[in-house]
C-alpha cells in the first residue's frame, strides 16, 4: 500500500505509526510543508495520514499552503482513499468536509482518558478498542461534526474527539502515536502553552506514564489495521 504522509512542521511526525508502516512493508512518502514541499498526484497514493502541528486550520495567511491542503484532503476523500487525521489533521479533514474548526473552551495538554461513544463502539474502524482509553492530548481547538459523519470518543474537557467518514475517513483529535521523546520534543517548541489550567499538565506529570506509552501504541496499532481492513 502507498502511503503518504502530510507534515507541517519539523517536531511533529508520524511517531509510532511510522513502525507500523514499516513492519506492515507499505510504501511511505511524505510533503513537507514546511519545506514547501508540494502534495502529490493522487493516483499516486492509497493512503493519505495528515499529522498535527501548532498552527490553526485557517492560519492561510501565515501559511498559505493550507488552502491548497485542504483542497487535497478533500478531493482524496472524494476520490474515495483511505485518509486518516491526528489532531491538526483531524481538525483540517472536518474543514475539508465542510464542518467548523475553532477554539475550544479549554485546552488538552497531557495524559486524560477519552471515552468511546455508542457509535464508537459499533464502528469497524474502533474494532477491539476498550469503553476508556488513557490517551495524550496536545490541542486548544476544536470542530463541529461534518454532515453525515458518526461521532466516535469525547472527553470532558472535549466533546468531539473522534469521527469516522464513511468507512475510508478517520479523525482522532487525541495522539495514539507518540512517543515519549516526541512529548519532550513538543514541551520544548510549546513552552508558551504549558500555563496552569484545569486540562494542562505540567511536564512531570506528561512524562511520568512510562508504561502508557505501549499502551497507546497498541491501540494506535488496532485502528490502523481496522483501517487497513475496511473494503472500500
Amino acid at each position: 500500500m502507498r502511503i503518504h504522509c502530510f507534515q507541517h512542521v519539523p517536531f511533529e511526525g508520524l511517531g509510532n505509526i511510522e513502525d507500523w508502516i514499516s513492519a506492515k512493508r507499505h510504501s511511505l512518502s511524505s510533503t513537507r510543508f514546511y519545506n514547501k514541499e508540494v502534495p502529490p498526484n493522487l493516483d499516486d497514493i492509497d493512503w493519505l495520514i495528515v499529522v498535527g502541528g501548532p498552527m490553526g486550520a485557517y492560519d492561510e495567511n501565515v501559511y498559505p499552503w493550507l488552502a491548497a491542503e485542504k483542497r487535497f484532503i478533500g478531493q482524496a476523500i472524494n476520490r474515495g482513499l483511505k485518509v486518516l487525521g491526528i489532531c491538526l489533521g483531524a481538525q483540517l479533514i472536518a474543514a475539508a468536509l465542510g464542518a467548523k474548526v475553532y477554539p475550544n473552551a479549554h485546552k488538552e495538554i497531557g495524559w486524560f482518558p477519552i471515552n468511546i461513544t455508542e457509535e464508537g463502539h459499533t464502528s469497524a474502524l474502533f474494532r477491539g478498542l476498550p469503553a476508556e482509553i488513557l490517551v495524550f492530548h496536545w490541542h486548544g481547538d476544536t470542530f463541529d461534526l461534518p454532515s453525515g459523519a458518526k461521532h466516535l470518543a469525547e472527553t470532558i474537557a472535549c466533546k468531539n474527539q473522534a469521527f469516522s467518514y464513511g468507512n475510508h475517513v478517520l479523525a482522532l483529535q487525541f495522539h495514539l502515536d507518540v512517543k515519549k521523546d516526541n512529548i519532550e520534543e513538543w514541551m520544548q517548541n510549546g513552552t508558551n502553552e504549558l500555563v496552569v489550567a484545569p486540562y494542562i499538565q505540567d511536564t512531570k506529570q506528561m512524562l511520568a506514564q512510562d508504561n502508557q506509552f505501549t499502551v497507546i501504541e497498541k491501540y494506535m496499532r488496532q485502528i490502523l489495521d481496522n483501517l487497513e481492513a475496511v473494503d472500500l
